[in-house]
């Protein structure tokens, strides 16, 4: 039996590293060094937003990637994830974006997603959304 991973992070969390809001750039950094999963979409999400908004050269994105990396198991993207999602996105009419990062999470048997963008103590069968930010 496979053990339970209890953390998956989103993209917004990820990006908090980014901030100039100290509070919230430490609580991101203390949640991503404790470890967790995180999704390839995630990867993809902070690398595009990152470019666009941040101005981040690839070099310095890979960098602080790798970093993340060390503490966090990735969670690959393959066609029965996106079959999940989509079947997430259809029932509880969200995004395929937050929807891939949930199916990701279920399917690595995380018990907690947190976020910022879904609401906050949600459930999705076992994993449960927890805002970093609340309390």
């Amino acid at each position: 039996m496979r053990t339970l991973v209890a953390d998956a992070f989103d993209t917004n969390v990820v990006l908090y590293l980014l901030s100039s809001d100290a509070a919230k750039a430490n609580r991101a950094a203390q949640l991503l060094e404790r470890g967790g999963t995180i999704s390839v979409q995630v990867l993809n999400e902070f690398t595009a937003v990152a470019v666009r908004k941040f101005g981040m050269k690839i070099s310095e994105i890979r960098e602080l990637l790798a970093t993340v990396r060390q503490s966090c198991e990735v969670t690959p993207l393959d066609v029965t994830t996106h079959e999940q999602a989509l079947e997430l996105a259809e029932r509880y009419r969200m995004s395929i974006y937050d929807a891939l990062i949930v199916a990701a999470a279920l399917r690595a048997d995380c018990t907690t997603l947190w976020t910022e963008d879904l609401h906050h103590g949600r459930k999705f069968q076992r994993l449960t959304i927890r805002n970093p930010f609340i309390g």
